[in-house]
């Protein structure tokens, strides 16, 4: 194998779901270079001078950018199981649509509610965030995790298949620990367990792998980088 570097930042859960992806693949030998979001290193701006953004894949000296890109680039180029996208066509699509309204429109959904001081517009924002997870709390009822199938042995209908955890899964799964974090400091709730008994269910369960239990961040350690890092945030994006 080629030398693997990550270029992150451990509180991102863009640089947290790759953590997960190369771990369920079985993928140990690689080198994280933790990264200063405020002041970016060299490192970084020279594998990614366009964006200057983390996540960064570097395999061999090939930079991959991107988080979604990223994942995609693990799965094909270490093909072996577990997969991360189904097999098929449609539900491959389903799940690339679903991570891109993820990306577009839940997680700026959330942390708009978050950087919003008491008031209309904050009021205004949970509104809009909680409609879009509605569509989440849709998809995931009657399922255990969202990534499900995708092995060779699968039918086009499905027939077989064993839930596991998957692309879309690891897309989203900044929901069950960053979203409780943010409701704690932007004193809000986003996520109640009666509106969204679904998506409540797989955030426990999700967080419950002992693959993804190792590398997620402590609730403290986030509780505490947030505290100190929320006024400047909140001074840069308000």
């Amino acid at each position: 194998m080629a030398e693997l570097k990550l270029i992150g930042a451990k509180y991102s859960p863009f640089c947290f779901r790759l953590e997960l992806a190369l771990k369920l693949k079985g993928i140990h030998e690689y080198e994280y270079l933790e990264q200063d979001l405020i002041n970016k290193g060299p490192i970084l701006l020279h594998y990614n001078p366009v964006h200057k953004k983390v996540p960064v894949l570097v395999h061999g000296e090939n930079p991959i950018i991107e988080s979604l890109a990223i994942l995609e680039y693990i799965d094909e180029t270490w093909p072996s199981s577990p997969s991360l996208l189904p097999k098929h066509p449609y539900p491959r699509s389903q799940a690339r649509f679903w991570a891109k309204f993820a990306d577009e429109k839940c997680a700026p959904g959330a942390w708009d509610t978050y950087w919003r001081l008491k008031g209309e517009k904050k009021d205004k924002a949970i509104e809009v965030a909680m409609e879009r997870f509605e569509h989440l709390e849709k998809l995931i009822q009657g399922k255990k995790f969202f990534g499900t199938g995708g092995d060779d042995n699968d039918d086009e209908q499905g027939e077989g298949r064993v839930e596991r955890i998957g692309y879309l899964d690891l897309v989203l799964g900044w929901i069950p620990l960053w979203v409780e974090v943010m409701e704690e400091i932007g004193e809000m709730k986003l996520l109640d367990p009666h509106k969204f008994p679904g998506l409540c269910r797989w955030g426990h369960k999700f967080v419950e792998v002992p693959v993804i239990k190792e590398c997620l961040p402590s609730r403290e350690t986030l509780v505490q980088y947030f505290t100190i890092a929320t006024p400047m945030m909140r001074a840069h994006f308000t």
